[in-house]
């Protein structure tokens, strides 16, 4: 196969097949207070959703199979001023468990074409581009109005399975509109879990979370790189964040574990994902004192969710 033959079929898989290849990856973390019981908590993030993907909406309803304790939204939910009801069939029953989240640039603005050649640029070097305001306002309505909590620069307690949970986030810092001196202080030592939400996994917010006292901190953002080479990893985060920790579970600093989820979407104007398929995170939390060691998100287990069938 010439050279660009095989460049016209890698696209052509990018495009056409990879970005729809719907997948659930599971994890265990010890992040719990010693004796507390398991959690399992859905992490959701960068939907980037336009109103007729309809395949991306039967996929995410479906995951209300999995019981979740918790979900967790870490924003870019919308990728066209029409999509908030597109987002609501998504979330279907899942809105009837508690819930959290907070939001990224994508639910405040919509994307706009941009050279491609900008994605493998330093951040440092990129100029901001933002398209027309998207109804963020109406989503947050409609998340509350389902008792969910919008964890944007607030501190919150709650139950989950009889046990106290102490959870607070920031706006995006990818728009700079982050505030961590709104909830700086030690997180509730009291609490089986301490947990922090960001939409964009900046260092400069991870460790103040992390000198907080804080167990778990949930981003997303990154699109795992979106394009990964095998054997490399991501080109790049859009972010601070090193490379290494694109996607998936790692420790930032001593005690605090940091999880990346690679979303579930991508811009419209970059339809294409490679070696970074599509992606929700069911992470099933139990104490630190069980013996449990965190499994890596490494590799997709298999489940109903990831066949065909259910795409």
């Amino acid at each position: 196969m010439g050279t660009a033959a095989f460049g016209a079929a890698t696209l052509g898989y990018a495009v056409g097949i990879e970005r729809r290849h719907w997948t659930l990856r599971t994890a265990e973390l010890p992040v719990l207070s010693p004796g507390a019981r398991p959690i399992k908590l859905l992490h959701i993030s960068d939907l980037h959703m336009l109103p007729g993907q309809q395949s991306k909406q039967r996929w995410v309803a479906a995951l209300n199979e999995l019981e979740p304790d918790l979900v967790v939204n870490t924003g870019d939910n919308l990728a066209h001023r029409q999509a908030v009801p597109s987002v609501l069939r998504a979330m279907g029953s899942l809105l009837e468990r508690p819930g959290v989240f907070v939001f990224g640039s994508n639910d405040y603005y919509a994307p706009k074409p941009k050279n491609p050649a900008r994605y493998l640029m330093p951040k440092g070097r990129k100029k901001r581009i933002h398209g027309i305001h998207l109804p963020w306002r109406d989503l947050r309505a409609a998340l509350l109005e389902h008792g969910w909590m919008d964890l944007t620069h607030v501190r919150r307690s709650f139950r989950i399975n009889g046990q106290d949970v102490f959870a607070a986030g920031v706006d995006d810092p990818h728009l700079n509109r982050d505030r961590y001196p709104d909830i700086a202080g030690r997180a509730d030592r009291r609490a089986a879990l301490r947990l922090g939400v960001t939409h964009s996994p900046e260092p400069r917010v991870l460790d103040p979370f992390a000198a907080d006292g804080y167990d778990l901190v949930l981003a997303g953002h990154t699109h795992g790189g979106q394009l990964r080479i095998p054997g490399f990893g991501a080109l790049v985060t859009n972010c601070e964040l090193d490379r290494s920790r694109a996607r998936g579970v790692s420790r930032w600093g001593a005690d605090m574990w940091l999880h990346v989820s690679a979303g579930l979407g991508t811009s419209p104007y970059a339809p294409a994902r490679f070696a970074c398929p599509p992606e929700a995170s069911l992470l099933t939390l139990v104490a630190r004192d069980s013996g449990v060691q965190a499994s890596p998100l490494r590799g997709s287990k298999q489940h109903p969710l990831n066949s065909p069938s259910a795409r």
